[in-house]
């Protein structure tokens, strides 16, 4: 799964005033699972506001063939997870506090946030501080069933509606020794990554269960987000949210 710092730079600088999903860029994709995603088209062709720096979030949009911009939240944007809080509660606040804060510097649009964690036996999984963090985060999933939560905030600024959930994906991870774990870190894919792993790095280690969705493990359920693009009027008002501890 993904979930790199939305601080880090986008692929092509800090403000990405337009991307056009052009035909065939779904071919193009280095990723099998972003072949035959369903489309994301906002009314008028509107590019959407992505509040993400993350190179997949970016790619899975353009891979859906979505037009998009892309404005960064502040560093200090997000807080981590709280004492007591759920995961569900957790993915859902930190994509709301950088949507309300890239929101603050807009007029209008509509705008998309996200966040992504790993869960197993109620542990939350972040990005790892370094490797022997994700050798722990590692040791913990494999051979076991987790499940992978991302937060979606998607914000239309003009007309006041606003979609604030949680998305579930279950995943097992076959039960890898640690020789296989060492050849993993000395790769250097574990970096920025929540639970010290990407589904998309193609490990055979790795199984969605059930019917879940493979973008939302790496970091954006496209599935869910063309359901409420093409639903406009069945966005809830823009209330401000009670986040309980």
């Amino acid at each position: 799964m993904t979930d790199r710092s939305d601080n880090d730079q986008p692929l092509a600088g800090d403000i990405v005033t337009d991307h056009a999903a052009a035909g065939g860029s779904q071919e193009k994709s280095s990723l099998p699972l972003m072949r035959g995603l369903p489309r994301v088209k906002l009314p008028g062709d509107e590019p959407m506001i992505l509040a993400s720096g993350s190179p997949r979030r970016a790619e899975l949009l353009t891979a859906a063939g979505c037009r998009y911009r892309t404005e960064l939240p502040d560093d200090d944007a997000e807080d981590p997870p709280r004492a007591g809080e759920s995961a569900e509660q957790a993915v859902r606040r930190l994509a709301y506090q950088k949507a309300i804060n890239v929101a603050r510097r807009l007029r209008g649009g509509v705008l998309l946030a996200a966040d992504t964690l790993g869960v197993c036996d109620g542990v939350l999984l972040g990005k790892p501080v370094d490797a022997e963090d994700a050798r722990r985060m590692l040791r913990l999933l494999r051979g076991r069933v987790h499940h992978v939560l991302t937060g979606i905030c998607l914000w239309d600024l003009g007309r006041g509606r606003r979609v604030l959930e949680a998305v579930r994906t279950d995943l097992e991870m076959s039960p890898i020794d640690d020789a296989q774990i060492d050849a993993y870190l000395a790769g250097g894919r574990w970096q920025g990554k929540a639970g010290g792993f990407g589904y998309q790095d193609g490990n055979d280690w790795l199984q969605i269960r059930g019917s879940g969705s493979e973008s939302n493990v790496v970091g954006l359920p496209i599935e869910r987000l063309a359901y409420w693009v093409d639903r406009p009027t069945h966005w809830p008002a823009a209330e401000e949210p009670h986040f309980e501890p």
